[in-house]
């Protein structure tokens, strides 16, 4: 498997690395009914994509990103029963500032635009096309790791969009043990968000002291509404059975936090992938940059 190619930036402004999403392509949803969460089975991964290839490199105030969307390690095999498609090559081509800064307010991620991208060129894409009853107006987005519906992912907790686009939903179990992540140090670097703040996974320093950053997320108590709505008890099977409560864990509502890393000696806001939800953050305290924007073919 060829090692990656990475042209890094040699500043701290790197900041910036994200590649964003590729074109999503239309499809006629599918009409779901479930209501209950459950265990997600993955496929062993254990196969390689090919080769992979990207490059970052800084022009002025901008990160220029581009490479094939192939990950640099083991993947599982595509297509399979719940998933029919397979890994192909991308145009991953994106720019983004080189300089992070915090916006005003928060931007909501919206369907089809890609929150980050890892070192290796894959994205972060958690938000999934499955609605209650193949409805968007719902108000009823299932969370693609609740297990309600199958959707074919791999140990990566990715699977491949009908473009042949592999990508992350959850923690990339394979990226993060090829980094050599540890529970005892601080996260390696993961990646970059479209706003071009870091991505780390799990363990962040915070007052000097490494820690597991926990997310601020929590299921609703109770029931759904039920009648025109899904019934049962809120237990994570749709994105909006969790509501934020602040304070509940380390993290912020974009799953973020401050925190001390080889990269940002003097500290720096980054996000963190979590185990629980959401995984994947899903709003950015910068601006995303408008490559990432949905685009519709």
């Amino acid at each position: 498997m060829k090692r990656t190619h990475l042209t890094l930036i040699t500043s701290v402004s790197i900041a910036v690395l994200i590649a964003g999403t590729a074109i999503s392509q239309q499809h006629r949803l599918r009409n779901h009914t479930e209501t209950e969460a459950g265990p997600v089975s993955l496929v062993w991964a254990n196969k390689s994509a090919g080769d992979s290839s990207v490059s970052f490199i800084q022009v002025g105030n901008s990160i220029e990103i581009t490479g094939n969307g192939i990950p640099d390690h083991l993947v599982g095999r595509f297509p399979n029963r719940a998933n029919p498609n397979r890994i192909t090559e991308q145009r991953v081509n994106y720019t983004i500032p080189a300089t992070p800064k915090a916006a005003r307010r928060i931007t909501e991620l919206e369907l089809g635009f890609s929150f980050g991208i890892s070192l290796h060129g894959v994205l972060f894409d958690p938000l999934a096309a499955e609605f209650w009853r193949g409805d968007r107006r719902s108000g009823w987005s299932y969370n693609a790791l609740g297990g309600a519906i199958g959707l074919g992912f791999d140990e990566n907790h990715a699977h491949v969009q009908p473009t042949g686009k592999y990508h992350y939903h959850g923690l990339p179990t394979k990226l993060v043990e090829l980094l050599d992540w540890s529970k005892n140090a601080h996260s390696p670097l993961i990646g970059y968000a479209a706003d071009g703040f870091p991505i780390y996974a799990i363990n962040g320093v915070v007052n000097g002291s490494v820690r597991e950053m926990s997310s601020s997320y929590r299921l609703k108590s109770g029931n759904r509404p039920g009648g025109t709505k899904p019934t049962g008890k809120y237990d994570g099977a749709f994105n909006e059975d969790y509501e934020y409560v602040e304070g509940a864990g380390t993290l912020d509502k974009c799953n973020g936090a401050m925190t001390v890393s080889k990269e940002y000696p003097n500290g720096s806001y980054a996000y963190f992938l979590t185990e629980e939800f959401p995984m994947v953050p899903r709003c950015f305290v910068g601006t995303p940059d408008r490559s990432f924007k949905p685009r519709r073919p």
